[in-house]
């Protein structure tokens, strides 16, 4: 059997009715939230902090913001888990809690401590494209979503 690792596998997912948590409120976040928020109605952000375009989200029924820092008690009943706080030890924490309790999870800081990877998402109407590289090189995503949302872009 090979140890060289094998890329990730494109699997698209209903979140519609899934309760997703996002941990952080900083720049990676809110891509994050900004990405998920097209995809569910159950997207609750917890952060001490929020700025001003999280909020104008919370006031337009988008997500739910609670203003606090992280506590273990919050995971509980999440099917989907975000951790993108600015402390490593708090990302490894709820990533410990959401493996023992079998959710997926994603910390933004670690690649290795992630059950999937965000992809490059280009949509247009029912139509996802998602692009990943598996972790491995996201300025090559990245340029291959540019590509693809070109091509909408220009269609006729």
């Amino acid at each position: 059997m090979s140890t060289k690792k094998k890329p990730y596998f494109p699997m698209f997912v209903d979140l519609s009715d899934k309760k997703v948590l996002v941990f952080g409120a900083g720049t990676i976040a809110k891509r994050r939230i900004r990405s998920l928020s097209a995809f569910t109605d159950h997207l609750t952000v917890i952060a001490p902090e929020v700025n001003r375009e999280l909020l104008n989200m919370e006031h337009d029924g988008i997500l739910t913001i609670l203003k606090k820092k992280y506590q273990p008690e919050d995971i509980p009943g999440a099917d989907l888990v975000i951790a993108a706080t600015n402390d490593h030890q708090t990302n490894n924490e709820i990533y410990s809690v959401c493996k023992s309790l079998g959710i997926t999870v994603n910390v933004c800081s670690d690649k290795d401590k992630c059950d999937f990877y965000f992809p490059g998402i280009v949509s247009k109407d029912n139509l996802v494209i998602g692009i990943t590289a598996s972790g491995s090189n996201h300025k090559a995503a990245r340029e291959a979503s540019d590509k693809i949302r070109a091509l909408f872009s220009g269609e006729k």
